[in-house]
């Protein structure tokens, strides 16, 4: 059993009291890539796309943005 990423992107709309398409406009990165992210849809992930996040709600820490899971496989 492995690792994968995962990004908290609804932990982050709620947190921050923002919907996906705000979050979208704001960090620049597109409505259908945030949503297909935060439904665990993507094998890669694109960490200009994580900078851009953590920029546009002013987060120090990447661990606010990702975390490590076990891998159901």
């Amino acid at each position: 059993m492995g690792k994968r990423v995962i990004v908290k992107i609804s932990e982050l709309t709620k947190k921050h009291k923002i919907s996906l398409r705000q979050l979208s406009r704001i960090s620049d990165v597109r409505h259908a890539a945030l949503s297909e992210l935060a439904n665990g849809k993507r094998e890669n992930i694109n960490f200009s796309h994580i900078g851009k996040i953590a920029e546009a709600l002013n987060i120090e820490d990447i661990r606010e943005i990702i975390d490590l899971v076990d891998d159901k496989d």
